[in-house]
């Protein structure tokens, strides 16, 4: 008789027996570790998470505990500590699969909610159909509603296919397999890429305000050249209306 614990994966409630329990922990451990020093481990070990919690929502069925055949068809599908170069946490702990090949999924269609103009179809059928830059599928789907038609299945579509919301889904839409090599990948590129913009932007803000900072200098150097030419100006005409005070002044006495 085992023990068993109720744990909460990815959002999803599972039961599960004690010493897969103490297998699945050190996994997800191990994977942590890996990670460790990446920007995005939180994003990662979510998504991670949620991807396992799908997996095994497929495999349980009509099941309801979790046994290790589960945790380790799991496993081989999303990669042992040793495919994505990682190192055991747990030395006790084995993750040998019983096949050594992965799981190649297929493509699956959903709307790009990261690469949307109105709902992200276009860019949800480029990146089914491997097309790199969805403005052909948009121009296509103009030149269709120009005709009339193109509005109605534009919407259907918005309607019925899903958005690619988790990093699984992303990497499902290009045909990548969803594991914690390619999930890991994906969201440091995303934490990358977000850095450089914010690197692009606050250089951009710099420039820009050194370059209203000179504009401002020039216009204070005017502005005190003019104030000085105000100033002598007035200066000579007090000047010069002292003299003419002066002479008037001599002539009446």
């Amino acid at each position: 008789m085992n023990k068993i614990h109720n744990i909460n994966l990815g959002g999803y409630p599972f039961t599960i027996d004690e010493d897969v329990y103490q297998n699945l922990q050190s996994y997800l451990n191990t994977i942590e570790t890996h990670f460790g020093k990446s920007e995005g481990v939180c994003d990662i070990m979510s998504d991670i998470e949620a991807r396992m919690a799908e997996l095994f929502t497929e495999s349980l069925g009509e099941r309801k505990i979790i046994n290790q055949d589960d945790l380790k068809n799991i496993i081989n599908i999303m990669g042992t500590p040793e495919q994505f170069g990682a190192e055991q946490v747990d030395q006790e702990s084995s993750f040998q699969t019983t096949k050594s090949h992965s799981v190649q999924t297929g493509k699956r269609f959903f709307r790009d909610a990261d690469n949307k103009v109105i709902g992200g179809v276009c860019s949800g059928i480029a990146a089914y159909w491997g097309i790199e830059d969805p403005i052909w599928v948009r121009l296509a789907f103009g030149l269709l509603f120009l005709s009339g038609i193109g509005m109605i299945p534009y919407i259907v579509l918005w309607i019925v296919v899903p958005s690619a919301k988790t990093t699984g889904d992303r990497l499902a839409m290009r045909g990548e397999n969803a594991n914690v090599e390619n999930i890991g990948r994906m969201i440091e590129d995303e934490f990358s890429d977000m850095t450089d913009s914010i690197s692009q932007i606050t250089d951009d803000f710099f420039t820009k305000k050194k370059s209203s900072r000179h504009s401002r200098n020039i216009f204070k150097r005017i502005y005190d050249w003019l104030g000085f030419v105000c100033h002598t100006s007035v200066r000579v005409l007090q000047s010069c209306f002292n003299i003419i005070l002066s002479i008037f002044g001599f002539r009446n006495t």
